[in-house]
Order: structure tokens, then C-alpha cells, then sequence
């Protein structure tokens, strides 16, 4: 089974064989995306993070180790990794795709199920190693950390802790699935926020299920806060049945058959400016945040 419903993003000109990998891919059980130019590949890559890119090399406006460079420099897809489409006889090819730090080529033609396994292969490496949560395609576990020390050399960031306040009752209420939903949706809100309203160099992360953080400018961090809380606030509801949302909390029986009435789910966001502490390890970072999210409950 692909990795909790990943996203492909499948870069190649070529209409007959993106739409023949689109087919293939999707009927797995992946969301697939095709961009036929390099640009459209970034714009798109931006747009809606995927957690793996098929690139092809050869593409009408610019070649794919340019793709991949932007790709790279750009630090909400810095994690992400990249699988070339190169031809048979395109060994230097491969070579720089390799040196550059691409995670795997295949040559064309090429056999669908050898691709298949490099996919999932590569899917499964990163989830191994973790680098991103496989509900959202983010930033996590040790990447999180990585990052977080690199903030301690510098005090021009603000951190946002967000938490979504009563996910787990409304995963009790609705089951995994319905739950999953809401952290992708909630991804992908990030991603347009901070698209909107932040830098391109933010860093959104996922380190705990219900737990999201961005790093941003000092100056954007309100905005983005505020943004945050007023859209999920309005888009959440279309997670919930309509008797729930009509009625504004969910109600969920307890053990000895009692009822408790439980809020729709909201955000809590705490905001953490560099300046205004002297930060020696992340652990400090972390606690402060989580007390700057539980005051704003």
C-alpha cells in the first residue's frame, strides 16, 4: 500500500507517458499531479508539497537538474525526494543527477513495476529514516530537530506552535480516516498561508500528530497566526456531519453511558519570538512555545 495516500508529482512533457503514469499511479491508491514545463513543476511543488517527484531531464523550458536546484533551494521542499527519468544512453546524465543529490533515476523505457518499487522504496526510506510525517508529506521527527538547531545561531525568527484543540474526541467520534483528513487539510492550509503571507525561506514542520510549527520573519508572524485560526475556524466545519455543525460540538458517550459535549475543533497557537529570549538548546525553544500555545487556549 503506498504511503497513507502520498502525492506524486509527476514532471514530464511527454502527454502520452505522463498521462499513462498519472493512470497507473492513481489507480495504487496515490494522489498524482503532472506538470509538462519546469516552471509549472515549481509553482505546483510550492503550492501543495509532495512527498516524491518523478522528474524527467528533458524538459521544453528548462532541464531537470535546474528543476531540481530550485526544488532544493527552496527550504519547504528541501526535504522532498526526487526520482529522474533519464534515457538509456544518458550516463553522464545520471552521474550529475546522482552528484547533485537526487534520490534515484530510471532510464527510458522503462518497466512500470521497477518504477512501482522505486517509489515505494524510496517512500519507505524516508519514512524510515524520519524525515517527514507520511499523513502530510512534512518536515518531521529528526528533520524538525535539525532545524530547530540550526535557529539557536541566529534571533531574527519567530516560532508558531500550533496544536488542533480537540482532534483526538473528534477522532474518537469519526474514526482514523476521517482524522487523517483533517491533518492534510490542515497541511495544505499551512502551506497557503505562509504562501500568502509569509517567506519564501519559512519552515513549516509536523512533529506530533496534532502539533504543527512554522518558522517565519518576525514581522509576518501575527498575520499568519491570525490568518491560520480565522480559516480553519470557517473550513473545518466541512469535516463534521451536519447535525454537528448545526449544533456546534460533537457528543460523545462515555463508559458509564453519561454524555459529554465536546467543542469543534479550533487552533491554539502560541507565538515565540527569538529576540526576547537567550536560547541554549532546542529543549528551551520547545517549552517555551508549548507554554506561549497553552496561554492562548
Amino acid at each position: 500500500m503506498p504511503m497513507e495516500r502520498a502525492r506524486l508529482l509527476i514532471v514530464e512533457d511527454d502527454a502520452e507517458i505522463a498521462n499513462m503514469l498519472q493512470l497507473y499511479f492513481s489507480k495504487l491508491g496515490y494522489e498524482v499531479d503532472v506538470a509538462a514545463r519546469g516552471q509549472e513543476a515549481i509553482e505546483k511543488s510550492r503550492q501543495e508539497i509532495p512527498h516524491l517527484i518523478i522528474l524527467d531531464i528533458m524538459l521544453p523550458d528548462m532541464d531537470g537538474y535546474e528543476v531540481f536546484r530550485h526544488i532544493r533551494s527552496y527550504l519547504r521542499t528541501s526535504h522532498v525526494p526526487v526520482i529522474f527519468l533519464t534515457q538509456r544512453d544518458e550516463r553522464d546524465a545520471r552521474i550529475q543527477g546522482l552528484e547533485l543529490g537526487a534520490d534515484d533515476y530510471i532510464t527510458k523505457p522503462f518497466d512500470l513495476e521497477e518504477l512501482r518499487l522505486r517509489v515505494k522504496n524510496t517512500l519507505d526510506r524516508v519514512e524510515r529514516e524520519r524525515m517527514t510525517d507520511p499523513r502530510t508529506g512534512l518536515p518531521s521527527g529528526r528533520a524538525v530537530e535539525e532545524y530547530l538547531r540550526q535557529l539557536l545561531q541566529r534571533r531574527d525568527w519567530a516560532l508558531l506552535d500550533i496544536e488542533i484543540q480537540y482532534f483526538h474526541e473528534f477522532r474518537e467520534a469519526y474514526g482514523f480516516v476521517a482524522a487523517d483528513d483533517v491533518l492534510r487539510f490542515t497541511a495544505r492550509l499551512l502551506n497557503q498561508v505562509v504562501n500568502a503571507f509569509g517567506s519564501p525561506d519559512d519552515f513549516i514542520g509536523h512533529p506530533a500528530e496534532a502539533n504543527f510549527l512554522v518558522v517565519t520573519r518576525e514581522e509576518h508572524a501575527r498575520r499568519i497566526r491570525d490568518e491560520l485560526k480565522a480559516r480553519f475556524r470557517q473550513e473545518i466545519h466541512s469535516h463534521y456531519h451536519f447535525r454537528d455543525r448545526e449544533r456546534g460540538y460533537l457528543i460523545l458517550r462515555d463508559r458509564d453511558g453519561s454524555e459529554r459535549h465536546v467543542p469543534l475543533m479550533s487552533l491554539a497557537i502560541g507565538v515565540v519570538y527569538a529576540r526576547d529570549h537567550d536560547f541554549a538548546d532546542i529543549r528551551e525553544i520547545t517549552e517555551v512555545a508549548a507554554e506561549a500555545r497553552r496561554r492562548d487556549l
